[in-house]
């Protein structure tokens, strides 16, 4: 096997299935914060940076 076909084929493989691995990722953290039963802590984790100005 020559080197170029082995980069053709390890090329092939990274846009194959390299773009199914990133689509699968990309969509697993999309739909992440939306997962039931984390209201209460994503809404703690987006006003956290006004902490201190709501303790008074």
């Amino acid at each position: 096997m020559s080197t170029h076909s082995t980069y053709d084929m390890l090329r092939h493989i990274a846009d194959s299935w390299g773009l199914l691995a990133m689509l699968a990722i990309f969509l697993v953290l999309v739909t992440w914060p939306f997962r039931p039963g984390h209201r209460a802590k994503n809404h703690a984790a987006a006003t956290l940076i006004f902490k201190d100005e709501n303790d008074g």
